[in-house]
């Protein structure tokens, strides 16, 4: 592993470093850093979670200091530009962590709060200005911020600004840039789409990829928990006492759902709190720091509000819903497992999840262990994803699902449980929201119910079938019945 030392930073920075006892850099650190010094442009693709934004905060931080420029009211020499206010606060605050030893002003702009103040602190012009795209386009309409000083352009998370729709105000930004500048573009994954905006960026860009595209980090404990879609919450509630849960991170799908199932937590009095597009920056804010304090156990989130959660030994990731994109998957497990560190994803699905779990495996090409937990288990039951293509490689073999007791049902029925054939389990199919709303800095996701059809018969059979605690180990139920 390469030292922060051996990269030629400044001893400011490495002694910034030392008090966050950061030692070793990460494979995009280590890459990224040099690229960055040398002044040439750098399209840097990652996983989330392996310290992207050190890998450009650094470098940019010592060329500051070397260009010894002076600051110019209502202006910025960087501009970094990013999806989200939580992305943007999380990378505002390690700008401060990392240039607590160098003379740098930085600020953070973002919608949902009051305008005036992020004016006053731009009058007397700033060396690092970090943004969402909306509400520096309301500054620049109003003359707070001059952007034709800008010599360093960075542009975080690329492929959510697609997804959000954002693109447009990024090409906005970019034509009041000046022409000669150092860009910069950072992403946890490039897609064909992100690739062609990056022509229009970058000059001659160095291209630094440290992983496969849509690939999950091997340090993640990946597992599937089948279950009927109205016994979610409580199995998740199971999971946290049983399991003696702290600090997790849970997916909702939707805003409503996030607020639903923290009501449900609270009523069972375990501390949580939701953060999505529809609360306001205040309690967002709020509920982010009492999640990283550990006044709350539990934070729900929606997969845009998410992206900005940076907490280093974030220990396990639930998705209560699946997302109905499969890289959102990818994302959403990417909070934990950071730099280096082990962790667990668990995901609680449903029988009309079948088709999105499907296009998960698929994605990540490998299928994700099932592992019922007794007292939960499905009426409707997860049907096998079938094989999964793997990837191009001499040696290739095809995966396929681990097995597990009591889980292998999608073409017969489980034992003692005969009921009628009516029962119908509906295949859901999602469409994502494609635009958000640009003033607001967010998105929302919708799902669209898909055909629905009937599961084979079910039939007794004097056979035990096994199923599984939490913890992996299971002990036999008689005949289903319990």
């Amino acid at each position: 592993m390469t030292q922060f030392q051996d990269l030629g930073l400044l001893p400011e920075l490495q002694t910034a470093l030392a008090d966050k006892n950061y030692v070793e850099a990460t494979a995009i650190q280590t890459q990224a850093i040099p690229v960055v010094l040398s002044g040439k442009d750098l399209m840097a693709s990652a996983q989330t979670g392996t310290g992207k934004t050190a890998a450009f905060v650094l470098p940019i931080l010592q060329r500051l200091k070397a260009s010894g420029a002076t600051r110019a009211a209502n202006r910025t020499q960087v501009l970094i530009i990013t999806p989200t206010r939580e992305l943007a606060a999380q990378i505002y605050e390690n700008v401060l962590a990392y240039s607590k030893y160098l003379d740098i002003r930085a600020a953070v702009v973002f919608g949902g709060v009051n305008i005036n103040p992020q004016m006053k602190t731009l009058r007397g012009g700033v060396d690092i200005l970090v943004a969402t795209p909306g509400r520096l386009l309301d500054l620049v309409g109003q003359n707070a911020v001059k952007l034709d000083q800008v010599s360093i352009f960075v542009l975080d998370e690329a492929d959510r600004m697609l997804d959000m729709g954002f693109i447009p105000d990024v090409k906005r930004i970019q034509g009041k840039l000046p022409a000669r500048r150092h860009n910069l573009m950072f992403s946890a994954t490039f897609s064909d789409p992100i690739r062609k905006l990056a022509k229009t960026m970058l000059t001659d860009p160095v291209e630094i990829d440290v992983a496969p595209r849509n690939t999950t980090a091997q340090n993640i404990q990946q597992v599937v928990h089948p279950v009927d879609k109205k016994s979610k919450t409580q199995l998740l509630i199971h999971l946290i006492r049983s399991e003696g849960w702290r600090q997790v991170l849970v997916f909702s799908r939707t805003k409503h759902g996030a607020n639903k199932l923290v009501k449900e937590l609270l009523k069972a009095g375990i501390q949580s709190d939701a953060i999505h597009g529809n609360k306001s920056q205040g309690a967002r804010t709020r509920a982010l720091s009492g999640f990283k304090d550990g006044l709350i156990d539990i934070l729900v989130a929606t997969d845009i509000a998410a992206r900005g959660i940076d907490i280093a030994a974030l220990p396990r990731v639930v998705n209560f819903d699946l997302p109905n994109v499969p890289e959102d998957y990818v994302h959403r497990i990417g909070r934990t497992a950071r730099a280096g560190s082990s962790g667990a994803a668990v995901s609680l699905v449903a029988a009309d999840e079948f088709k999105q779990l499907r296009d998960i495996e698929r994605l990540i090409l490998k299928p994700i262990e099932r592992v019922e937990v007794e007292g939960f288990e499905p009426d409707h039951q997860v049907p096998e994803s079938g094989s999964i293509p793997s990837r191009p490689r001499s040696n290739s073999r095809q995966g396929r699902p681990a097995r597990q007791g009591g889980r292998n049902q999608s073409s017969q029925a489980r034992s003692g449980r005969s009921k009628g054939a009516g029962n119908s389990v509906g295949n859901s199919a999602g469409n994502s929201a494609g635009n958000s709303n640009r003033r607001s800095d967010q998105s929302s996701g919708n799902q669209v119910n898909g055909n629905v059809k009937s599961p084979p018969p079910k039939r007794s059979s004097p056979n035990r079938t096994r199923s599984f605690s939490p913890s992996g180990r299971g002990r036999p139920a008689v005949n289903g019945n319990r």
